[in-house]
């Protein structure tokens, strides 16, 4: 089954044959990759490489994700879409132009997220951690949702859920600095910097799956969308956020797995981003979780929490179609 390549050495990434090839630039033995073994290719590392290149991932539809030095993601190359549908492109640009139609699917991924986000506190509730009264603010958005009449103010009250969320984590973890709020560019803790990271990676993964459904990536209805990015990938990680990223953080954290001192600083902005060593253990602890399965009550079988995306951007081709109303995902285990 392809799965996905984190390359963080440096070197030249070549094609020979129908092989994809690591040529370090430290006379490090060359790593080879069997094409039909890849999903997507992430480049963490310095790395060479040329259009003969891009065009064989092309032509197999990989998509390549780069991020620079700091771990902080610049791009993807996203091929030439295989799976199009004009029919349906139109009917998500009528969804976007519909006010109405646009309002409730940006409140299906907002209240997908806040599921999830109440989901996460009602675990850490049970084992007595004393985030009742940050519950219950979740709660309260939650029952407000209906309510909100425009997408700016449904992100304004999501917004104010996830503070207080935020606020939570401090009894979640075992933090050695406390967490105050989140701030993003350039995160300023352990916390924020996991948080940025996490949630970039969530991003690509989510824009893969939505490379192989006939959607448009920049049609997009809780964000706007942007020429600067594929913002339908942002639409539907917020469902998934709390339910993958959250979780793995509180694990590497409680776990030890990952701490202070695997930061770095970022030049004189007072900003910090993880390093090499603690990228690596990350992205090791949310494969584990992407490759989770469970099963799956509608289709009869088991599916990983990876697969959960893809089956995600298709309910949503089927509601764009009027086949089925699109419902955020809500885990039931």
């Amino acid at each position: 089954m392809p799965r996905s390549y984190y390359l963080f050495r440096s070197g030249r990434l070549r094609r020979q044959e129908n092989t994809l090839y690591l040529e370090g630039t430290n006379g490090e033995e060359k790593r080879p990759i069997p094409i039909e073994d890849v999903r997507d290719l992430y480049l963490f590392g310095e790395v060479d490489l040329n259009t003969k290149l891009l065009n064989f991932l092309g032509q197999h539809g990989i998509v390549l994700h780069c991020f620079n030095y700091y771990g902080f993601y610049t791009g993807s190359f996203y091929p030439r879409e295989g799976n199009v549908s004009g029919h349906l492109l139109v009917r998500q640009v009528e969804h976007y132009l519909d006010g109405a139609k646009r309002l409730y699917l940006a409140r299906q991924f907002v209240e997908g997220a806040l599921f999830h986000i109440r989901r996460n506190l009602a675990y850490y509730q049970r084992r007595g951690r004393g985030v009742d009264p940050l519950l219950q603010q979740v709660d309260e958005a939650m029952a407000r949702l209906e309510a909100v009449a425009t997408v700016p103010d449904l992100m304004g009250l999501e917004g104010r859920a996830r503070d207080a969320y935020y606020g939570a984590f401090n009894l979640l973890m075992d933090l050695e600095e406390p967490f105050q709020q989140r701030v993003r560019r350039p995160p300023d803790n352990l916390i924020n910097a996991l948080l940025s990271f996490g949630n970039t990676l969530l991003y690509t993964a989510v824009l893969t799956e939505v490379y192989i459904t006939p959607l448009h990536p920049t049609i997009s209805y809780l964000h706007e969308p942007s020429q600067r990015r594929f913002s339908l990938a942002l639409d539907i990680a917020e469902v998934f956020r709390p339910l993958i990223v959250d979780r793995v953080i509180f694990r590497v954290v409680n776990r030890n797995m990952l701490g202070e001192e695997d930061l770095e600083a970022l030049g004189q902005s007072g900003g910090v981003y993880l390093g090499e060593k603690g990228r690596k253990v990350f992205v090791q602890a949310l494969e584990e979780t992407l490759g989770t399965t469970v099963f799956h009550r509608t289709l009869k079988r088991h599916v990983s929490y990876r697969h959960l995306l893809r089956l995600e951007a298709y309910k949503l081709v089927r509601h764009l179609l009027e086949m089925e109303p699109y419902k955020a995902f809500h885990a039931w285990w």
